[in-house]
């Protein structure tokens, strides 16, 4: 029964690894093709809130910003370092060459610091982790892609909302996934 849980947790873990590294490319793509304005050699923008536009590459950060968490969860430490570091290289690979830079290191940094945040906080409880840990990458991956893209942060508080609602919308699926590994006991 417990080999059945280990694997079970394991193909789970694949998973969120493949959804991490999907969420490179469609945000690299989202930022570049899809929003209700897209600025001239500049992002392309979705509304957040009322009044608040973020480029829609947001989108997909939030939720990688999750993803990474659960693929240390399933796979552990090392998994997660290594799957920081491929996402950064793919991030720099399939980013608009204008932005690089901004991607690969916004991705790294924030990524590291939802890793430091996540790390001593997930035995106090899941979803506690993987919200404050969140929090923090996405103001990291904010301030420090919009300052080296475009040398600015003018779309900070868009950005932020913006990954922010990515989190919260997974916060349910977290915490009943778990509920679910404590009933299965694989918590």
């Amino acid at each position: 029964m417990r080999r059945g849980m280990n694997d079970r947790a394991r193909l789970e873990g694949f998973l969120f690894l493949a959804a991490f590294a999907l969420c490179i490319p469609a945000a690299n793509w989202l930022i570049q093709h899809v929003g209700t304005f897209c600025v001239p050699n500049g992002p392309c923008l979705v509304p957040v809130a009322p009044a608040l536009m973020a480029p829609s590459g947001v989108l997909m950060i939030g939720l990688a910003l999750v993803l990474r968490d659960m693929v240390q969860r399933r796979l552990g430490l090392g998994w997660a370092v290594a799957a920081i570091l491929a996402g950064a290289a793919l991030s720099g690979l399939l980013a608009p060459p204008a932005l690089v830079l901004a991607s690969a290191l916004a991705f790294l940094f924030s990524e590291a610091a939802d890793l430091a945040v996540y790390t001593p906080l997930q035995k106090r409880g899941l979803v506690l982790a993987v919200a404050a840990s969140s929090a923090v990458g996405l103001v990291v991956d904010s301030v420090l892609f919009l300052w080296l893209a475009f040398g600015s942060l003018d779309f900070l508080a868009g950005q932020v909302v913006g990954k922010a609602w990515m989190v919260l919308l997974a916060l349910p699926f977290i915490h009943w996934l778990r509920r679910r590994d404590t009933r299965l006991g694989m918590a």
